[in-house]
């Protein structure tokens, strides 16, 4: 015999509060802010943000983020490449465990070259203020990114990005078809490439 709630069809039932109050009031002020030049996705899980270089190597490291999601990612309009995310903190985020949790993110987000910034919740926000927070943290990151890959192009085996095994590869189609290349063994997590170097 099926249980109640099984005899009633699944258990699942439809939310009213996708974003809470205060999440709606700030996703409308950041539509202002960013305009057409993002498209916004609330609630993100980080493992749809990131993926684990060399999962081989770094077991339980998917764990670790694939029950933590962020408020609002930014993303290009024509690729849906994330470009930046938003955390709306509120007062929970000043206990302990959450400001151990907002650490780890913090360095999760900054490890990836991804910028995060931190809005504090209030009860109005300013279009134009968010909207230059936005673009400062923004060229901050990809200034801190390019010197970190400057860095470590020492290393001519290994991903500039994401530390992958970098391998060779021959170009199939479009204006450089038949020629060699390097490319991240992550794709298509990482589609990192460079040519390679000549002899």
């Amino acid at each position: 015999m099926p249980s109640g709630t099984e005899a009633a069809g699944l258990p699942y039932r439809h939310r009213d509060d996708f974003l809470s109050p205060a999440e709606l009031s700030f996703y409308h002020v950041l539509r202002q802010a960013v305009g057409s030049q993002f498209e916004i996705c609330p609630k993100v899980n980080l493992w749809d943000l990131f993926f684990v270089a060399r999962p081989n190597e770094n077991r339980g490291a998917k764990g670790r983020i694939d029950r933590k999601h962020v408020d609002f990612v930014l993303c290009e309009p024509r690729t849906m490449r994330p470009v930046c995310a938003i955390e709306l903190d509120d007062r929970s985020h000043q206990k302990a465990h959450r400001r151990q949790r907002d650490a780890f993110v913090d360095e999760v987000f900054a490890t990836a070259g991804v910028p995060l910034l931190h809005v504090a919740a209030a009860r109005s926000y300013s279009a134009v203020e968010i909207s230059s927070q936005i673009s400062e943290l923004m060229q901050q990151t990809a200034r801190s990114t390019t010197d970190d890959r400057n860095n470590q192009r020492a290393s001519s085996t290994q991903c500039p990005k994401c530390g992958s095994k970098l391998v060779q590869r021959m170009a199939s189609k479009g204006p450089n078809q038949g020629q060699p290349f390097l490319g991240c063994s992550a794709f298509p997590k990482c589609r990192h490439t460079e040519p390679v170097a000549p002899q």
